[in-house]
C-alpha cells in the first residue's frame, strides 16, 4: 500500500493583528487527507513535536462546504482519527513513506525551516524515488533540504509556488512576518536556488508540477494539489 506522510506545524504562536494565534489551516490537512484516502493510500499524519493547534481563522464556516463539514465535526471520521494519532517526526522511520505532503498555515513560517525530523523525510522519499509536496507556506520546509544524490538543495532549478507576499499583505500580515524575520515562500525559493512562479491572482487555483515535487499557492488549491501529488506518484 501506497503510504503518505502528512505534515502539520506545530506551532501556534500569536500572529494576527487581532491577538489571535496561527495554527495548521484546517482544509489544507483535511482536503488532501479525502484525496489520498479515497486512492486508496494510508495516510499518517505528523509533525515536529507530535503536537499540533488548529488556526482558529480557519474554522470558519465559510471554508467548509456541507460535507467537509461533516468529515471534520465528526470525531469518528478516519480524519481525526488518524490526526489523534499523529506521531513526532523523529519516532518514524523515514523510508516508510512513498509520498510527503506538507500542509501549512503560518505557523510554518516558525518550525518548517527548522523541523529536522520532517526534512529528513522528504529527503529519503525524495531520495527513494517518491514525490514531495506542499501547499501554500508549506514549502517554507523546502529550506535547507539536500538532495541524497547531488548534496544541493533539494528544490534547486525546480519551479515552486506558494502563498503570495500580495496575499500576505491583503491579510495583514506582511510586516509581521518581515519583523519576525520569518522568509516567505518566494524568498525561500530564491534562497534555494529554485524559481517561484506567482499565480496571477493571490486565491486562484494554482499548482506547478516539476517532475517529483508538487506545490499549490493557497487553501483553494488543497484538492487539486493533491490530485496533481497522486498524478506524479502514479506516473512516475
Amino acid at each position: 500500500m501506497v503510504k503518505v506522510l502528512l505534515a502539520v506545524t506545530s506551532s501556534d504562536a500569536i500572529f494576527y493583528p487581532d491577538g489571535s494565534r496561527t495554527g495548521v489551516v484546517a482544509t489544507e490537512a483535511l482536503l488532501p487527507f479525502e484525496v489520498f484516502r479515497k486512492q486508496g493510500y494510508e495516510v499518517q499524519f505528523s509533525s515536529e513535536t507530535g503536537t499540533f493547534a488548529y488556526d482558529a481563522h480557519s474554522l470558519d464556516p465559510q471554508f467548509f462546504n456541507f460535507e467537509n463539514r461533516q468529515i471534520f465535526e465528526n470525531p469518528n471520521s478516519a480524519y481525526n482519527i488518524a490526526l489523534r494519532n499523529i506521531k513526532k517526526a523523529s519516532d518514524l522511520n523515514p523510508d516508510d513513506y512513498d509520498i510527503f505532503f506538507a500542509s501549512a498555515g503560518h505557523g510554518t513560517l516558525f518550525d518548517y525551516p527548522h523541523a529536522k525530523g520532517l526534512q529528513s523525510i522528504i529527503a529519503s522519499v525524495y531520495g527513494r524515488g517518491g514525490v514531495v509536496g506542499a501547499v501554500c507556506r508549506g514549502a517554507i520546509i523546502f529550506e535547507n533540504v539536500l538532495d541524497l544524490k547531488t548534496g544541493e538543495p533539494l528544490i534547486k532549478g525546480k519551479k515552486i509556488t506558494g502563498f503570495t507576499d500580495g496575499g500576505e499583505k491583503i491579510l495583514g500580515v506582511y510586516e509581521t512576518r518581515e519583523n519576525n524575520g520569518l522568509l516567505s515562500v518566494r524568498q525561500v525559493a530564491n534562497k534555494q536556488g529554485a524559481t517561484y512562479v506567482e499565480p496571477e491572482g493571490p486565491w486562484d487555483v494554482f499548482t506547478v508540477t516539476d517532475g517529483r515535487v508538487v506545490t499549490g499557492t493557497n487553501p483553494q488549491s488543497s484538492v487539486k494539489i493533491a490530485q496533481d501529488i497522486v498524478l506524479a506518484f502514479e506516473t512516475r
